[in-house]
């Protein structure tokens, strides 16, 4: 987990990990980048790859709970990472996007609270190109290209 440096935020990605695994997920990335983009953990089974968004916290901020702080551009971000790394490991897998919420206690540093919205929003479709009928594909950030082939 070497991007993550708040104690906190490495207490409830580890919390969000366990979440996951207990759920039947094999946690596969920490923090997996690419460019600009990152996730905060990749998780699959037979079927489906996940891409979590884990937001921990030490206080609610009023009635707001911690995976409500995903807003509209790191949903963006999200699927285009996910559509990168679907396509640079060349997978067949479903695609979701969880956000996962941590709660922990700054005293103790026990959790508090645990939310996991599966399924919490859908691509409308992917974003990378690709040339269906060659089965190559290539990804662009500024000035850099990768491509499959």
């Amino acid at each position: 987990m070497a991007f993550v440096t708040n104690p906190i935020g490495i207490i409830g990605e580890e919390e969000a990990a366990k979440m996951l695994e207990e759920k039947g997920y094999k946690v596969i990335e920490h923090n997996w980048r690419m460019g600009h983009l990152e996730v905060d953990l990749i998780a699959e089974n037979k079927q489906t790859i996940v891409f979590a968004e884990v937001k921990a916290r030490t206080t609610t901020f009023g009635e707001k709970l911690p995976e409500e702080y995903v807003d509209e551009n790191k949903k963006r971000r999200m699927i285009a990472a996910g559509n990168a790394y679907a396509k640079h490991k060349r997978t067949e897998k479903a695609l979701r996007f969880d956000i996962i919420g941590i709660l922990v206690d700054v005293q103790t540093n026990e959790i508090t609270y645990r939310g996991h919205w599966e399924n919490a929003f859908s691509p409308s479709s992917r974003t990378v190109s690709s040339g269906s009928h060659t089965g190559q594909w290539k990804w662009i950030h500024r000035t850099k290209t990768i491509r499959n082939k």
